[in-house]
């Protein structure tokens, strides 16, 4: 008896434990909205990866979770576009980094549809992020005069698990730091 009740107390402990780490480690996360289309879906799910950038910072192209720093309800997702210290333009449809001085047109093979209206924005503070939808035309993102700070990001989005079919890696795109001349 004394064996028995030793081992439901092992396996209760070793649970509780793996419960623990696996809260602490990922979340499950429900795309809700049209920003991302058609690279995430109203009814999609995603695990969020919340140890990553305890071990590095956030990266343009990276998909990231993060609590709305507008007080709108629940959490949000979008891609990182502007790190600290650049700035985001958008013209013709095309995104570009300012940053020292030199610009950087991205290649954005994740967008379905550019960008209809031109932007401008200022310099990204530190510890902030631009974001932007993939769906750049029904997207409430940072040109909407916010910027997210680091301290609201959850994580980053890493591995889609609802619907069957759609199982799989995300899609983050790094991009290579190459900067053309000042514009």
């Amino acid at each position: 008896m004394k064996t028995l009740v030793r081992d439901i107390l092992v396996t209760l402990a070793i649970a509780a434990v793996i419960f623990l780490a696996l809260r602490t480690t990922v979340q499950s996360f429900d795309i809700d909205g049209p920003c991302m289309e058609p690279n995430f879906y109203t009814g999609q799910r995603v695990l969020v990866n919340k140890v990553v950038y305890k071990f590095r910072e956030p990266q343009r192209g990276d998909v990231i979770i993060f609590h709305s720093p507008n007080s709108q309800q629940g959490d949000l997702i979008k891609r990182i576009i502007g790190l600290p210290g650049e700035s985001v333009e958008i013209a013709n449809g095309r995104v570009y980094i300012h940053k020292d001085g030199q610009v950087l047109p991205l290649d954005e093979p994740y967008v379905p549809e550019p960008a209809r209206n031109a932007f401008k924005g200022n310099t990204i503070p530190e510890n902030a992020y631009f974001v932007l939808g993939d769906n750049r035309n029904y997207s409430d993102d940072s040109r909407g005069g916010w910027v997210v700070p680091r301290q609201n990001i959850v994580g980053q989005a890493w591995l889609t698990t609802w619907p069957p079919g759609a199982w799989g890696l995300v899609a983050n795109y790094p991009f290579p730091e190459k900067a053309s001349g000042a514009q």
